[in-house]
């Protein structure tokens, strides 16, 4: 019992650690940042204020109702999974990868219920503010997703000489996003790589329960 309550207990210190970092600095980029002013904090790392409709990292693909009700679908699912987990005994490195998963999509869908009705539109020559008078900028489901981290490690030409791309812009890394994004990334990545194995036995344990 004592080992379930701790487990379970770190599951929801990374939850709710996770989730009031993410939230504290999107909001702090939404009411002190234009759209897409940008901050220089290195040659390779700028805070670059920015929002999508879409997936992580920017990406767009189907509709914007369809993607936030699918993150509230796919977060209802990883988050039974968890208890499952917890509840079974897993390895606490796998409830904390599964957890950040969690947390991270929880993180994103937030900014899609909310975001939209609590403040209004980030412009390129106005800053939102928290519940304006006029109401927000988009209804329920319809708000935007804040982004802001942007690692351009190599800004650089393409050799002229190379077929199709010579001489075009190249940057490595550029896509631009949030501290959600990072926990889903950083959560499936060291899934893979030290739980790969451990993953499906794992499945098959929840399902004979």
């Amino acid at each position: 019992m004592n080992k379930y309550l701790t487990k379970g207990q770190i599951a929801l210190s990374v939850i709710f650690s996770v989730l009031v970092i993410d939230q504290i600095i999107k909001i702090w980029i939404k009411t002190h940042m234009y759209w897409h002013e940008s901050i220089r904090v290195t040659d390779w790392f700028y805070i670059f204020f920015t929002e999508n409709n879409g997936m992580a990292f920017g990406m767009e693909i189907f509709g914007k109702l369809f993607l936030t009700l699918f993150r509230l679908v796919a977060v209802s699912v990883i988050g039974w999974f968890l208890y499952k987990f917890v509840k079974h005994g897993m390895k606490t490195g796998f409830i904390v990868c599964v957890s950040l998963i969690l947390t991270g999509a929880l993180g994103n869908i937030i900014d899609s219920v909310f975001y939209g009705v609590l403040f209004s539109e980030s412009t390129a020559s106005s800053v939102a503010t928290f519940l304006p008078e006029g109401g927000g900028y988009a209804p329920w489901f319809y708000g935007k997703v804040v982004d802001m981290f942007y690692f351009p490690i190599i800004d650089t030409y393409w050799p002229s000489w190379m077929p199709f791309v010579g001489g075009e812009h190249f940057i490595f890394f550029s896509p631009i996003f949030n501290f959600a994004d990072a926990a889903i990334s950083c959560g499936i990545i060291a899934l893979l790589l030290f739980y790969s194995k451990y993953l499906n036995d794992s499945y098959h344990a929840v399902r004979k329960s």
